[in-house]
């Protein structure tokens, strides 16, 4: 068994079963990512597209591709015909791309709404306000070829646990807020990386992204 699989064992382990993990496998190339496919991982997050579309052309058409870093309006249209996920929706605009580039594909595009729930700047998404100004417009018309299945959240970069805590359940509060105010059923609830997702998980989370606890540094070139 290789490093790979016995680290996707542990994660497995440490989570319950109604929890998604997604296995980031950002800068690490194919061969790497192979044995987590190997041990039968199906999802994976990259943050670059131009890291996913080489890896969707080179590896088996059964993966899950989720896109979980920052994206560019002008990258949309690279990753509209397989992606099966946007983790970072984070504006109207790039919302507005998305469903341009899905419907040219004939295609409903699985999105979460990013909000900015952290302290830092380098951070991206909606603000609390403007996301609840999106889920009270007629959005299910306007982005009639986007599916939003919940919210994505990343908290600050601290060794502060209660602050971390603090910025997760704000998440989860808004989720259930927006749930029972509006009718609106947001199942994905996607906060936690390899530092933080035990945390986040006790916090709501029930998808966690998960990339170095598996892979280990990263350190490959591509």
């Amino acid at each position: 068994m290789s490093i790979v699989s016995e680290n996707l064992n542990k994660i497995r382990a440490s989570i319950p079963s109604d929890v998604t993990l997604v296995a980031v496998s950002k800068t690490h190339p194919i061969e790497v990512i192979q044995e987590a496919y190997d041990a039968e991982q199906r999802i994976f997050g990259e943050n670059r597209v131009q890291e996913l579309v080489p890896k969707f052309e080179g590896m088996p058409k059964d993966i899950q591709w989720h896109l979980i870093g920052t994206l560019q309006r002008n990258k949309v249209k690279y990753i509209a015909p397989f992606v099966s996920m946007i983790h970072s929706a984070d504006n109207l605009e790039l919302l507005k791309e998305i469903n341009k580039e899905a419907k040219k594909n004939q295609r409903i595009i699985n999105c979460l709404i990013q909000v900015f729930i952290a302290t830092e700047e380098t951070k991206h998404g909606f603000s609390f306000e403007e996301a609840e100004a999106l889920f009270q417009s007629d959005y299910s018309t306007q982005f009639d070829h986007i599916r939003i299945c919940g919210l994505m959240g990343m908290a600050s970069f601290t060794e502060d646990q209660l602050q971390v805590k603090r910025e997760f359940e704000s998440l989860t509060r808004f989720r259930d807020k927006i749930q029972t105010n509006h009718s609106i059923l947001l199942p994905v609830l996607s906060m936690g990386m390899s530092g933080d997702y035990q945390l986040a998980i006790a916090c709501g989370s029930n998808m966690v992204r998960v990339g170095s606890s598996i892979f280990g540094s990263r350190s490959y070139n591509q």
